[in-house]
């Protein structure tokens, strides 16, 4: 059934009866995750609320796809949790209401009760506080398999919300980039969460998914990883400072190529560096070297500016190698992949990262990501040159 585009008169003297409804006003953050690694992220975000001093928790069900940060002070909370430094996050939002038993036939009037404020003391009917709070409007779903049915209903839903919102005054006539965006994530039909979504503090992309094309010519799906790293750990005056035409750089691991293909579309020269075979059009370029060897023995005979490893290894291991790099000043820049175990993720994610910080015995940038292309692993970003 079509939802009911409500108008601005018949939206506020709707709200105070739908303030009886089953909506709960909740304060924390909404997160999104690759499906089956809730615990790893409700574990991640435990762990940086209490060194924060927010004494938190998370709410979870394996294999939703998302995770729900309780805490007194949501604002706080997000600013002592910048959504860069998340590593298991996809998304951070900053939670408004959790909307539960809503009645298909209209879900549209909850959800406008909760967005309005309470009406003053003897007012007739609550009044719109501005004529723009949000700048954009999304309606989304955890990406989960029990939840990627409600696809049909978040593309339908916004068409009907959105005017409804513009009515109200909640949502500007067009898209505005200096106002924070509505997040409607439905978790079930009858389910959806409210979330407020800063612009400077959180994923562009909806779920917090960059969609990436795949190339005819790549040698391997690889490819994406490093081309989805890029673009995540990196913002645009990084890639344009880092990654200039004419650096060299080292792929330690290379065979069949997805990352030795993905620098050398960026202009890199690159030393390959696998025991196994290329596929043989990476060297149409004239810019890469193929060396077979082992990537835990190899050393640049004179430094690098650039470092990528994907090695199915021991995470422990490669971080190690990683160090070395660094301590040993081979490389300027790193990415690399550290394969993750199946239990205690997040606390290896931890051990690993550290040991690599201290072993490495210089300063560095790191960030850390899993990200939509890596699976039983997270890449990491290092830099000791800053960016």
């Amino acid at each position: 059934m079509a939802e009911p585009v409500a108008g601005a008169t018949d939206a506020l003297a709707l709200t105070a009866s739908y303030r009886r409804h089953p909506t709960l006003p909740v304060s924390g953050l909404l997160c999104y995750c690759r499906a089956g690694f809730e615990p790893e992220l409700a574990a991640e975000l435990t762990d940086r609320a209490a060194h924060a001093g927010h004494a938190g928790y998370a709410r979870t069900v394996r294999g939703s796809g998302y995770v729900v940060f309780a805490d007194d002070d949501a604002q706080a909370l997000s600013r002592a949790l910048p959504w860069h430094d998340l590593i298991f996050a996809r998304q951070k939002l900053q939670l408004i209401a959790e909307l539960r038993d809503l009645d298909p036939s209209d879900r549209i009037a909850p959800m406008l009760a909760a967005l309005l404020p309470e009406p003053a003391a003897g007012a007739a009917t609550p009044t719109s506080p501005a004529a723009t709070r949000f700048g954009d409007l999304v309606v989304e779903h955890p990406d989960s398999d029990e939840a990627k049915p409600l696809s049909g209903l978040a593309r339908s839903f916004g068409n009907a919300l959105r005017p409804a919102l513009r009515k109200t005054g909640l949502l500007s006539a067009s898209a505005r980039n200096d106002l924070p965006r509505l997040h409607v994530c439905f978790v079930a039909g009858d389910h959806a969460f409210l979330a407020r979504g800063e612009l400077r503090d959180s994923s562009p992309w909806p779920l917090g998914i960059p969609r990436l094309r795949t190339h005819a010519d790549a040698p391997s799906r690889s490819a994406l990883k490093l081309e989805e790293a890029l673009l995540c750990l990196l913002d645009n005056d990084d890639r344009q400072r880092l990654l200039k035409p004419g650096m060299r750089a080292a792929d330690l691991g290379a065979a069949p190529g997805g990352w030795t293909w993905v620098l050398m579309r960026n202009g890199l020269h690159v030393t390959a560096i696998d025991n196994g075979p290329l596929r043989p059009h990476l060297f149409d370029s004239g810019r890469v070297e193929h060396l077979r060897a082992d990537g835990f023995a190899w050393q640049p005979p004179q430094p690098l500016d650039w470092m990528v490893c994907d090695m199915v290894e021991q995470p422990r291991r490669v971080a190690g190698r990683m160090a070395e790099w660094f301590r040993e000043g081979w490389c300027r820049h790193a990415i690399f992949n550290l394969k993750l175990p199946m239990k205690k993720r997040w606390q290896e994610t931890t051990l690993c990262l550290q040991e690599f910080a201290t072993q490495a015995q210089r300063p560095l940038l790191v960030r850390a990501r899993q990200l939509y292309h890596d699976r039983e692993e997270i890449t990491v970003f290092a830099s000791r040159g800053g960016v």
